[in-house]
């Protein structure tokens, strides 16, 4: 990814994560932190610190890489691999880093079966099932295998069990969000009549945020964390408010130029102006995760004005029409997430131009260099 040199820079407000965590907690209980892909492109141990001073204490992290690299950061927190190990290495890792991996398959299953009894190892594990996302995890019908299994694995301790919600943000399928909860209970049920007794993890954040009969004895707050509302858009939009963007990605303007009417602009020609036009030609593009999707679809904010993108967007500049914006001038800020004033561009405007999800905007745009506001 372009490296930005003080042009693209991405501002990470911790005070709005530590804001929305606490929103979280107050709509649920025993909430993990998601911080898996560098906290959804915010930056893992920042995120994961200014967590912890609002006294968070568990953390999910994507791989067992990432969950070794939070506990050398320092994190003596809880810390859960989502993914769990793929090989032997990963299995060494997470008993010498205090990991607890997701187990869903007997493949993984036995794999850390084999390296803990090879080392003379103990690990505790969070059990994965499989619900309704078909994804991860063991199926309703691999309990009496599974139990038997861990009952004979005096080395693995079950501590947790989890599911993952597919639909928990989508009124139209609450009949699905309620069948992958009954499955889960009886899953948690099956296992502590074994005497399998676990914490239990279902709500993501659409779930903590609606679905209050689903948070079992824990959740999941993720994307939520980061000033997203999960359910926009919905009918339970109002169940996901007061949350704050803790995201803004701004750069500096090149150069500001006439185009006149009949005249084209960047690649491929692809944008005639229909009339005489001035534009800005801003230091953003492809290279810095901005999509060249966005060509003559998307806005940037500027002097709190939206300024529509013309021409395609190249690997480090992309043209907008500024004509309607007085004052635009060589080295003014443009932002293309967040902002001031009426045009302030929030991730859903974003990842509606772009045409995807506002999860993916986070994890691109924030490959860049990041400064933090405390």
């Amino acid at each position: 990814m372009a490296i930005g040199y003080n042009t693209f820079e991405v501002r990470i407000d911790l005070n709005a994560i530590r804001h929305n965590y606490r929103v979280l907690c107050e709509k649920g209980s025993n909430v993990y932190g998601v911080i898996k892909a560098d906290a959804y492109g915010h930056g893992m141990e920042r995120v994961a610190k200014a967590l912890e001073s609002e006294g968070a204490d568990t953390f999910a992290v994507g791989t067992i890489g990432e969950a070794v690299q939070l506990r050398h950061n320092g994190s003596e927190k809880r810390i859960i691999s989502l993914v769990g190990p793929l090989n032997e290495a990963d299995c060494l890792d997470l008993a010498e880093n205090k990991i607890i991996p997701f187990i869903g398959s007997f493949d993984q299953l036995d794999l850390l079966t084999s390296v803990v009894k090879k080392n003379n190892l103990e690990v505790e594990i969070s059990l994965k099932f499989e619900t309704g996302m078909s994804r991860l995890g063991f199926n309703t019908d691999e309990l009496p295998k599974l139990i038997k299994a861990l009952k004979i694995i005096p080395q693995i301790h079950p501590v947790m069990a989890s599911s993952h919600l597919a639909t928990s943000d989508d009124p139209a399928y609450e009949d699905y969000v309620e069948s992958q909860a009954a499955k889960f209970k009886f899953i948690l049920e099956t296992l502590e009549s074994a005497g399998i007794k676990v914490e239990a993890s279902l709500a993501n954040s659409a779930g903590i945020l609606k679905h209050d009969k689903l948070h079992f004895s824990a959740q999941r707050g993720g994307v939520a964390l980061y000033g997203v509302n999960p359910l926009s858009g919905t009918k339970w939009e109002d169940f996901g408010t007061n949350l704050k963007p803790a995201m803004q990605v701004c750069t500096k303007i090149a150069t500001v130029r006439e185009l006149k009417k009949g005249q084209s602009i960047s690649y491929g020609c692809t944008y005639t102006a229909q009339k005489d036009m001035k534009v800005a030609i801003v230091c953003a593009g492809y290279a810095d995760g901005y999509s060249r999707g966005l060509s003559s679809k998307g806005f940037m904010c500027i002097n709190g004005h939206r300024a529509p993108i013309v021409g395609r967007v190249c690997m480090q500049l992309t043209a907008v029409d500024i004509s309607a914006i007085p004052d635009v001038k060589f080295g003014d800020t443009a932002y293309l997430l967040g902002g001031e004033g009426a045009g302030f561009i929030t991730a859903e405007d974003l990842a509606s131009w772009w045409g995807t999800i506002t999860y993916e905007i986070f994890c691109l745009l924030g490959l860049s260099p990041k400064s933090y506001i405390e």
